[in-house]
């Protein structure tokens, strides 16, 4: 995780950006800091990385990288105002000893890659259409060894995969159908029989973006109605109120880079 210590919404590279919507610094610390408590005591454990002057996005910590099996996939991000991050990402890869692949193709870390290591012996899926290339898809099943499963991404306020599917456990998921393509759907369904369809209010209110440990869903504490349905799939839902990181596009899951050894 990365502190907000400079976040701020400066520019607009997605639809939920407004740069005339003011952020309250102290609240989005704050916000932050009880999300990092959360995950705390829930007993996981938290690495920081150092957010630099300069680079307001870099709370958003899930898109610096993707981990699988102890490697590292780099980010190469797709909008000049967040390129210096993958530096700063890769430093801290390095500083623990993973092993860092930088990447040749655009693509934005966890923000559009996940990974379901009990799915079909272990499944990477991955999003493209608005800030990933497809062809990134290719370079990281290269670079991690595990099969990748595309799926096109098509409307721009999910810009992200993140923002529109989230792993509950090891093998399944919950997404919202609305996000993909009709072919990604058709792809989606045959994969997943048991997911849990979100809704449109469920998704405008960033109940995707989430982490989940396989039994505490930690979600966003405006997607009520999605915490009622993982509660009625057997998970318990944490909700954590994040509204001043909202207003940059991102919720519980772009805040947490998941480190797989």
């Amino acid at each position: 995780m990365c502190p907000p210590e400079y976040f701020t919404v400066e520019y607009a590279i997605n639809p939920w950006m407004d740069t005339a919507t003011p952020v309250d610094p102290e609240l989005a610390v704050k916000q932050w800091h009880q999300l990092r408590e959360t995950l705390l005591d829930l007993g996981h454990t938290v690495h920081e990385i150092t957010p630099e002057p300069g680079l307001p996005d870099m709370v958003y910590a899930a898109n610096g990288a993707f981990v699988v099996d102890g490697t590292s996939y780099g980010a190469r991000f797709r909008h000049r105002q967040r390129a210096a991050e993958a530096t700063a990402h890769r430093a801290f890869y390095d500083a623990y000893g993973w092993r860092f692949v930088a990447p040749a193709e655009t693509n934005e870390g966890e923000g559009d890659f996940t990974y379901l290591p009990d799915a079909y012996g272990g499944l990477i899926l991955a999003g493209y259409g608005f800030r990933t290339s497809s062809t990134a898809h290719a370079e990281a099943q290269e670079v991690l060894g595990r099969p990748v499963v595309s799926l096109r991404l098509v409307d721009p306020r999910f810009y992200h995969l993140d923002t529109a599917l989230a792993p509950l456990d090891d093998q399944n998921v919950a997404y919202f159908p609305g996000a993909f393509s009709v072919a990604s759907q058709r792809v989606l369904a045959q994969l997943f029989p048991d997911a849990i369809l979100a809704d449109e209010t469920d998704a405008f209110a960033f109940g995707l973006n989430l982490v989940s440990d396989g039994r505490h869903v930690i979600l966003n504490s405006e997607a009520t109605g999605m915490a009622a349905k993982v509660a009625a799939a057997g998970y318990t839902p944490v909700q954590v109120e994040l509204s001043e990181l909202k207003k940059g596009g991102g919720s519980v899951k772009c805040c947490v880079a998941e480190l797989r050894p």
